[in-house]
């Protein structure tokens, strides 16, 4: 099971700011986030920016149960 970090709205969406999220791909474990947390979680996965260990993972890589993946939407600043 990947460990999930989730910033800012996701965090916000979610409720929580880490869980342990089972899944053997990025997607799979997007997938059961989802449906733990709901549908403002959802929409605001689809503006965020995936990490895995540190570095930006495509939505098909495999996940390992030390891998932590970090789910990061857009931040403004000014």
């Amino acid at each position: 099971m990947a460990r999930l970090r989730l910033f800012a709205a996701a965090r916000d969406a979610a409720g929580r700011g880490f869980d342990v999220v089972p899944g053997l791909t990025v997607s799979e474990v997007l997938e059961t986030a989802c449906e733990r947390y709901g549908a403002a979680f959802e929409c605001v996965l689809d503006n965020c920016q995936i990490w895995c260990n540190g570095d930006v993972v495509s939505i098909d890589a495999p996940v390992c149960d030390s891998d932590e993946l970090a789910v990061l939407p857009p931040v403004s600043g000014g």
